[in-house]
């Protein structure tokens, strides 16, 4: 059976399909389409922690699916700027288990990816990446084995 690591920029997630449809990512679906006949490895979900009753509970949806959430403080600059992105922890993650699946999942639209993309690919394996597609850097598609838009059934109605 093929394995599989799953690893999810919750804010990119958020914000694209935010901006692209108005509409919240269906991670239920979105588990069921990336796990379906394979074995899973590690799921991992990436976000920023601003302490609020909501995004708690959203976190909490996450973990009751499968996810392992990993969180972040969000930071406020005095600039009034803020900062709150795992790209690195994602990326030491994706080197981490990687070697422990066959297929790595990625979603996220963000370009900075394209680089881990391409290095797991010379590594041999197979880089899946769901993002939304007006809004996914190009690099990131074609350093992907495969681009799966996130749209139609993978966002809440």
């Amino acid at each position: 059976m093929t394995r599989v690591l799953i690893l999810v920029d919750v804010q990119n997630a958020y914000y694209t399909a935010r901006q692209a449809f108005g509409r919240n990512v269906d991670y239920n679906a979105f588990w069921a389409r990336a796990t379906a006949g394979r074995e899973l490895v590690k799921a991992f979900a990436y976000a920023i922690d601003r302490g609020d009753q909501k995004q708690r509970e959203f976190q909490n949806i996450l973990r009751a699916i499968g996810f392992e959430v990993k969180l972040k403080p969000f930071i406020q600059r005095a600039d009034g700027s803020a900062k709150g992105d795992w790209d690195v922890g994602i990326t030491l993650d994706a080197m981490d288990h990687a070697g422990l699946a066959d297929v790595v999942v990625l979603l996220s639209g963000d370009g900075d990816f394209d680089l881990l993309a391409s290095r797991l690919r010379e590594k041999g394996q197979r880089v899946e990446v769901y993002g939304v597609a007006e809004l996914t850097a190009a690099s990131l598609m074609h350093a992907a084995s495969e681009f799966i838009p996130i749209e139609g059934k993978l966002l809440l109605p």
